[in-house]
């Protein structure tokens, strides 16, 4: 009984080892300004990569899109991802990666009457699950400061381009 526990103990380190050894070593932060097709309006969004295995890492991201007011009614928009980036191209100057992962998106309309005073005040939100697929670049120039574009497509109703470009510190 020892022998298999010492076995599956020593398999377990050496699995751990091997993708630790291989992983990308670099730990980013990063803000960025994003435009999306369904709001039509510029948002601000913030997002981290966290390496897993050699050319495989998590990026989470936020992105908060600015308040429209639309003939009175007003939009609030946001959305969480939890995005994996595959690196299929990762040279000195470039990093070129395949985005796949999940998106949850927020949106608020609300329509306050105080102009006519007879058709009342009005809010509703919603929010929904979606998958985002795309791709992005960063763009090394050396120093602990990378600039890097992304597109995506929100598979979510009906549907939305993100098309975003900003920095990423490494921590």
């Amino acid at each position: 009984m020892k022998k298999i526990n010492l076995i599956i103990t020593s398999a377990l380190l050496y699995f751990t080892f091997s993708f630790t050894v291989n992983a990308q070593t670099d730990n980013k932060l990063g803000v960025f300004l994003a435009y999306g097709t369904e709001i039509e309006n510029i948002g601000i969004g913030a997002n981290a990569e966290f390496p897993i295995i050699d050319k495989l890492t998590i990026s989470p991201s936020f992105i908060y899109y600015l308040p429209k007011d639309e003939s009175g009614v007003k939009i609030n928009w946001f959305e969480f991802n939890a995005n994996a980036n595959y690196y299929f191209l990762d040279e000195e100057t470039i990093g070129v990666y395949a985005i796949a992962g999940l998106n949850y998106s927020s949106v608020k309309v609300s329509y306050d009457d105080n102009d006519l005073g007879f058709l009342g005040d009005f809010s509703a939100s919603d929010g929904r699950f979606g998958l985002n697929l795309g791709g992005g670049a960063n763009f090394n120039i050396g120093g602990s400061i990378t600039p890097f574009a992304e597109v995506k497509y929100v598979i979510i109703d009906e549907g939305q381009l993100v098309v975003a470009g900003g920095v990423k510190f490494r921590i």
